[in-house]
């Protein structure tokens, strides 16, 4: 394919495909490990990405006016954990004019989003409520379908259709013979009855019978995972400005003896090496002593940051609370960081909005409090750049120094939460889950088990296809011994 149509390619993407393991991998997973369907979706969706300047894609090459109307947008997560990717599909109107810029719309979310969170899969969501026929743009349907089963492989969860009219369900039977069965399973009809089997109420809105008061608006580009940056203590609350003696000297006491426990691994289990002033006289929190750096590391352009995708929290039966981000300044400046998630009411964060010295390592503190439990849907944002050297470092610097920061000089790292279940006791749990399980391994798993599922389900396929196969045999050779039948009763007939 390259050799014969290298110029209809762009060569960011060839040069992507040859260095991406995982990309090469979700092709092959989307279609079964056949080797030549691959190559064809490669060729396929190569070509189709250099017909829509994928790579080039931004806000200032789209007109303004298509982010304003709020028809697509990124926001919230389902019970999985996936990103819902909304079609308020009220807001959409048919025109041929304008239907390249909206299809290069859904192409710039798409990638946006790919690169953001490094290609994890996608639940999309048709709002299909207060629509009517005047709304109905299978061309642009069909477009949007072709994304995610010819372009973008193994990146769509299910799709959630929400109180489609009746007048519409011609239209969607044309749907379906564009999907393929895999995409067909993925389809959930819902109302507001049971689509919240899907998505929970706290990002649904009102209409679907959630709690959700997002109102979408443009500028900036929405960005609603993460509010807003937490302040230097993370949220004060009673019961976390007055957290027992007793839970203090618990947590050393566990430290305690696992560093006993692990004295091969001592000189491994760094403490916190800078910690502002603030923190230092803050009596009421414990560093996690028995936290052991992960394995795993985002190399960003200024910070090297670890773990590189997950930050691992125990369950309330396991009972791990804490987990460390460790920072790493890379560049000859000092650069200034702030962490912003999606839900500041759970998390503290120490700190959450300071600086970090040329060449030096600093360690931030995540940690639950109250009797909140970590979550799927959690998230955090690790947003970073570079000063001057002679800006100063305190707070009032940085304060002004965010307001001034042009969006473009800012890094941006995004974290998961991911929550360990286990059925040990408490005691047990923490001390084998006080260290970061590398991420790696738990997406090696999730591949071999992605993996296993397409072979389970191709299986069950042959099997199907076997039993029709065995069900028209029985058919074709009941009718064949009927008519051999009638045919020796005609001849005996004659003879008579």
């Amino acid at each position: 394919y390259f050799l014969d149509k290298s110029d209809k390619y762009d060569s960011r993407d060839v040069e992507r495909l040859q260095q991406d393991d995982k990309w090469v991998e979700n092709y092959l997973i989307w279609r079964h490990d056949v080797v030549d369907d691959t190559l064809k979706m490669i060729d396929e969706s190569f070509q189709w990405r250099k017909e829509y300047t994928v790579n080039d894609l931004s806000e200032s090459v789209l007109p303004k006016w298509l982010f304003e109307i709020g028809a697509l947008f990124l926001h919230g997560y389902d019970k999985e954990g996936y990103k819902l990717f909304w079609f308020k599909v009220k807001h959409h109107t048919r025109d041929p004019k304008q239907q390249v810029d909206k299809k290069k719309l859904v192409a710039f979310w798409l990638e946006h989003y790919a690169k953001r969170d490094h290609g994890k899969p996608l639940t999309v969501v048709f709002d299909m409520a207060e629509t009517g026929i005047s709304h109905i743009d299978l061309d642009f349907v069909r477009f949007i379908v072709n994304c995610f089963t010819d372009y973008y492989p193994n990146f769509l969860t299910k799709i959630v259709i929400f109180e489609m009219p009746w007048i519409m369900n011609a239209a969607f039977k044309i749907v379906k013979g564009w999907l393929g069965p895999d995409a067909i399973s993925m389809l959930k009809f819902t109302n507001k009855n049971d689509v919240q089997e899907y998505i929970s109420g706290e990002y649904l809105p009102p209409h679907m019978g959630g709690t959700d008061s997002f109102k979408y608006s443009y500028p900036p580009l929405v960005d609603d995972d993460f509010q807003t940056p937490l302040c230097e203590n993370g949220p004060i609350t009673s019961e976390d400005e007055h957290e027992s003696k007793e839970e203090i000297d618990a947590d050393t006491k566990e430290a305690g003896e696992l560093n006993e426990a692990q004295n091969l691994n001592q000189k491994k289990m760094n403490s916190i090496e800078q910690i502002s002033k603030s923190e230092e006289t803050d009596k009421t929190e414990v560093k996690p002593k028995n936290a052991k750096k992960a394995l795993t590391t985002f190399k960003g352009p200024l910070l090297h940051i670890s773990p590189a995708e997950e930050l691992y929290f125990g369950s309330k039966e396991t009972g791990e609370k804490k987990c460390l981000i460790v920072l790493t300044n890379i560049t000859k400046n000092v650069v200034a960081f702030k962490v912003r998630t999606t839900a500041p009411e759970k998390y503290r964060v120490k700190p959450s909005n300071s600086s970090c010295e040329p060449g030096t390592s600093l360690d931030i503190i995540v940690s639950l409090h109250g009797g909140f439990a970590a979550s799927l849907q959690d998230r955090f944002l690790i947003m970073a750049a570079e000063m001057d050297q002679s800006s100063g470092a305190g707070v009032p610097e940085l304060t002004q120094f965010w307001k001034e920061v042009p969006r473009t000089k800012v890094m941006e790292h995004r974290l998961r939460c991911h929550v360990i279940e286990s059925s040990k006791p408490s005691s047990l749990t923490l001390k084998d889950n006080a260290f970061n399980i590398p991420a790696k391994t738990n997406e090696d798993l999730h591949i071999q088990l992605t993996h296993l599922l397409q072979i389970n389900k191709r299986l069950e396929e042959q099997m199907n296809r076997c039993l029709w196969f065995q069900q028209l045999s029985v058919v074709l050779s009941l009718l064949s011994v009927t008519v051999a039948a009638f045919c020796f009763y005609l001849a005996y007939a004659q003879r008579s």
